[in-house]
């Protein structure tokens, strides 16, 4: 596996997302200008898939034995860290929740708030592409200059 796919799977995947695949890249031999487009790709693409498969998913999941405690706390986790910053700021609030590069932030969280907040499908879709975007540039920011350092 070459590797661009690695820092594109990375960058798909919840809880690494963007912020540990450029780094990743990086420590691969990847520029990090190289590894934070592929990145942003990644963790861009998967967006309007989880933005119209979550909840289906989730309610499916929810009336199961095994998978209904996970998915009430993913749900309750969520909306608990976003509920209010969404409430306030509308579809900035979610761009924020997504742009700002912290553990358990991301498209993915941003995916399950707009989902759970029934927010409406293309906003949500921009808000949070442009969120993984600024995130991507951050994360790129740190990373170059570690790298400058280095």
């Amino acid at each position: 596996m070459s590797e661009e796919l690695k820092v594109f799977i990375v960058a798909a995947m919840p809880l690494s997302e963007l912020r540990g695949a450029i780094p990743l890249g990086v420590s691969l031999g990847l520029s990090p200008i190289e590894s934070t487009i592929i990145s942003i790709l990644g963790n861009s693409i998967i967006v309007p898939f989880l933005l119209k498969l979550l909840e289906p998913v989730m309610n499916f999941l929810e009336n199961t034995k095994l998978f209904s405690k996970a998915v009430a706390w993913v749900k309750n986790r969520t909306l608990k860290r976003s509920r209010d910053k969404i409430k306030k700021y509308s579809i900035l609030g979610l761009f924020i929740l997504v742009a700002i590069p912290l553990p358990t932030t991301g498209a993915w969280t941003g995916c399950i708030a707009a989902t759970l907040l029934k927010l409406n499908f293309k906003k949500a879709l921009t808000a949070i592409i442009s969120g993984v975007i600024m995130a991507g540039i951050i994360v790129f920011t740190l990373t170059y200059n570690i790298v400058s350092i280095l």
